[in-house]
């Protein structure tokens, strides 16, 4: 194989590649011989077909099996003896190959053109110095989500005839009651789907119902009938009802006052837990995974603005033009819904191309710099961490899980989507352990609030949960 390198400008690089008709036909002939011994054909014992007929019947499919065959190592032996490692998939473009299937091998000439990852200068991850955010849960909260439960879980009581006498006039629904009713719903005397319902818990003053439904009910009282007029919104999610005028026919049943759980031992029987205290706990403990979650999210993006200081090197410019591409589809996505930030409408096109490839080529070099760190120090992601996050992501889907988990199995682009955030989270936390990271208490309002909002001038397409590039983090 002859070698010659055309260009090496920056992290460019071309080659055009010969390899000699004589190797092309010794490994042609060797395919030949090969399929001679296997092959059956009428009239001819196995193995025992002349070799012209094997080349007349076979010649076509074998030219263009060790054309490839030969285009593939080639560029692996051209890898290897460079040390070449490719941004992306090579591009290959073949000169002068085999013309023929039953002729003399010619000459197999192809070039190759790629960009290569650049050389990245590991930093020291001890000199790093690290502020965690960090928030506990006010016992203030547990006891609002306690009381939430109560009453969520709260008993629906009749009112005695004396507390009704004791109403007097105002024996009706009021607000704050629950009004047991069937209804009825018509437009243009004609009743509409999901119009219709018996039994169903109304309460009084609430908001769970298409505006002016729920008021019309205060005052009636239990037997009472009426016929009340209700317009949909316009914006209504079905479109065949919004806006319309429509009628609901109203039979009242029940009236009745909810009563909270008390914020006692039989609540927390009640949901599943023995004590009041093993309530408690879980309360904290699950609010205090997401506020964990959320200073986590914080930390990274501390560690991701450190590592980009230290990240100078140029990032191969077919990979800036996919992430900014990326970017700029959801951009534009962003312009389409009417949901393009502020900021962004006062820039012109120019602007915003600008400032969107400095995000991109940002993002580039972070996902190189953390694919060398983990290739470096031979971090993987295990089959097994791998199966726990096909199940996670399956479990989304009830019903479907099996289906689900198949499908990841089943397709390697899938899998590899799975992949990246667990192997970047891996790399993440191998850095932290050499890093200095202290602890400082701030408010949960302080930590809740997206950071983002204080970053003046920050391009409003990128995404807040990570600066490393789309899909999976470069390891090559």
């Amino acid at each position: 194989m002859q070698v010659t390198e055309t260009l090496s400008d920056g992290l460019k690089r071309a080659y055009a590649v010969l390899v000699p008709a004589a190797d092309i036909e010794s490994r042609r002939a060797s395919r030949l011989s090969e399929l001679a011994k296997q092959v059956n054909l009428p009239g001819f014992r196995p193995g025992k077909v002349p070799m012209p007929i094997v080349k007349q019947r076979f010649g076509g499919s074998v030219a263009a099996e060790i054309l490839e065959q030969t285009i593939n190592e080639s560029t692996q032996q051209l890898m290897s003896e460079r040390a070449l490692r490719p941004a992306v998939t090579p591009k290959l473009e073949v000169v002068t190959a085999d013309p023929t299937a039953l002729g003399p091998a010619a000459d197999l000439e192809f070039k190759i053109e790629m960009e290569i990852l650049p050389d990245i200068a590991m930093p020291d991850f001890s000199t790093f110095s690290l502020t965690r955010q960090v928030a506990k849960v006010p016992a203030e909260e547990v006891d609002k989500a306690m009381a939430d439960l109560a009453e969520r879980n709260r008993d629906l009581v009749d009112y005695s005839e004396e507390e009704l006498a004791a109403r007097g006039e105002n024996a009706g629904a009021a607000k704050g009651d629950v009004l047991t009713i069937d209804y009825l719903g018509k437009i243009d005397g004609v009743a509409f789907e999901g119009g219709t319902a018996t039994d169903t818990d109304v309460d009084v003053g609430g908001g769970n119902f298409i505006p002016g439904f729920v008021e019309q009910l205060e005052g009636m009282r239990a037997g009472e009938e009426k016929i009340i007029e209700v317009t949909f919104p316009a914006e209504y999610q079905a479109a065949n009802l919004a806006g319309k005028l429509a009628t609901f026919e109203i039979k009242a049943s029940k009236l009745r006052k909810p009563v909270p759980s008390p914020i006692d031992d039989t609540l927390a029987e009640k949901i599943g837990f023995e004590t009041l205290d093993s309530l408690r706990d879980v309360l904290t403990s699950m609010r205090q995974r997401r506020l964990d979650e959320l200073s986590r999210i914080r930390l990274k993006r501390s560690l991701l603005d450190v590592l980009a200081e230290h990240a100078t090197f140029g990032p191969p410019d077919v990979l800036v033009d996919q992430e900014f591409d990326q970017i700029w589809k959801n951009l534009e996505t962003s312009r389409t819904n009417g949901t393009l930030d502020e900021d962004d409408k006062a820039k012109s096109e120019d602007q915003l191309k600008t400032d969107y490839r400095e995000i991109a080529a940002r993002r580039v070099r972070l996902g190189l710099m953390l694919g060398e760190i983990g290739r470096i120090n031979n971090i993987q992601v295990t089959q097994d961490e791998l199966e726990m996050a096909i199940r996670q992501e399956a479990s989304r889907y009830p019903g479907q899980e099996a289906r689900m988990m198949e499908f990841y199995r089943s397709y390697p682009a899938a899998m590899d989507a799975l992949r990246g955030p667990i192997f970047e989270d891996k790399v993440i936390d191998y850095i932290l352990d050499s890093a200095t990271t202290t602890d400082v208490e701030i408010s949960v309002e302080a930590l809740e609030k997206d950071p983002e909002e204080a970053a003046a001038g920050t391009p409003a397409a990128v995404e807040a949960s990570s600066e490393t590039p789309s899909g999976e983090t470069p390891a090559a």
